[in-house]
């Protein structure tokens, strides 16, 4: 018969998030710090907890108290009433002591810093188990705390198996990438092939979105914020509403890790289409996105034409100086001066096209990502 007993494995839940209030926030933590402590210092914390009960007893003040209260003998109650420490078996140090972070009370120290010490506590007071289970360790937390907390968290583990469910692109890429499973439709899915420099990529550098290209139905990568303006506001003028609504995502991505996003994607066999400009440089695009030619989810995507090699220029390609100083409600000598306010504006004229009600033209290659 197989029982919770017989299971070879001890594990140790990590919930920080369900500590609801104030009080039950340090008696969570008070227990983690019980189990921290060996015998012989529970022992000493016991003693001195009953001899400081007796110090209250024995002080001038508080017998002073009680010898006024038991004078009201009678007109509050027929027995004697005063004040004392409880002093029954279930008040015990645990319930008596309350937990400080530099001298500030546990329940006034921010979420996150509570959070970040139960994770920590509970860690150290689970020493003995095989398998730590965390949910959501990135609640409450700043980017710089976050990373503090994944570091101490990866290097406290020893050799135990840790589980930890994220909502955080941040997590997931610190505790590395690899180690991703995905479970849909009753399926689970890995990423433990994907090649070492794309693990080591995403680790070094944890701030790339790589959980929504996970969490997609399509994607759209994107070089920059100028180039996800755009794309959003043509996705708009041919569907009539933004992206999200319809499960496609628009992710700015640097241009040098597009490969690394796509080798996730083949994985995971999303849906994924790459927005580049061509720099100039047809040829060198075409070589370098060649692995994945032949993928009929992954599609590359950009203006053949070497004389528009960015953006701007192939705004410019597509509607004409005329069009586009509507939309900017800006005049130019030329088409040159033009080109230059764009490039030197990106993000501005990117908003401009995004929110502007005049109509202007979607240059090809991007209608191609957001048909």
């Amino acid at each position: 018969l197989l029982t919770s007993r017989s299971i070879p494995i001890k594990p140790a839940f990590i919930d920080a998030s369900t500590i609801r209030n104030n009080a039950a926030a340090s008696r969570y933590v008070v227990d983690i710090m019980r189990d921290s402590l060996s015998k012989g210092q529970k022992v000493d914390l016991a003693l001195s907890y009953r001899m400081m009960k007796d110090a209250f007893l024995d002080n001038a003040k508080v017998k002073g108290v009680n010898e006024a209260l038991a004078k009201k003998k009678g007109g509050i109650s027929e027995k004697a009433l005063s004040v004392s420490l409880d002093t029954s078996s279930r008040a015990t140090w645990e319930t008596g002591v309350m937990p400080h972070l530099d001298d500030v009370p546990l329940p006034l120290v921010g979420k996150g810093e509570q959070n970040a010490i139960k994770i920590k506590l509970a860690m150290e007071s689970s020493a003995d188990s095989h398998l730590i289970l965390i949910e959501e360790a990135e609640n409450h937390l700043s980017f710089s705390n976050l990373n503090e907390l994944i570091s101490h968290i990866a290097t406290r583990r020893g050799s135990r198996q840790l589980i930890i469910t994220t909502h955080s692109s941040f997590v997931l890429n610190k505790l590395g990438v690899e180690a991703v499973v995905l479970f849909h439709h009753g399926k689970s899915i890995r990423l433990n092939a994907l090649t070492s420099g794309t693990q080591d990529y995403f680790m070094r550098l944890p701030g790339h979105d790589t959980l929504r290209l996970i969490l997609a139905r399509r994607a759209i990568l994107v070089e920059g914020p100028s180039d996800e303006l755009i794309v959003q506001a043509a996705y708009v003028k041919q569907h009539g509403k933004m992206p999200l609504e319809n499960g496609i995502d628009v992710i700015s991505v640097n241009s040098l890790a597009f490969r690394r996003f796509l080798e996730i994607a083949v994985l995971l066999d999303r849906m994924v289409a790459v927005v580049t400009d061509n720099d100039g440089k047809v040829a060198a695009l075409a070589t370098k996105y060649a692995d994945y030619a032949g993928k009929p989810k992954i599609s590359i995507l950009y203006d053949t034409d070497e004389k528009y090699p960015t953006l701007e220029p192939q705004l410019l390609k597509a509607n004409g100086r005329a069009a586009i100083e509507k939309v900017l409600g800006k005049t130019f000598v030329s088409d040159a001066a033009l080109l230059d306010y764009m490039k030197d504006n990106k993000a501005d004229t990117a908003l401009r096209f995004f929110k502007t009600t005049e109509p202007w033209i979607v240059p090809g290659y991007i209608a191609s990502a957001v048909s």
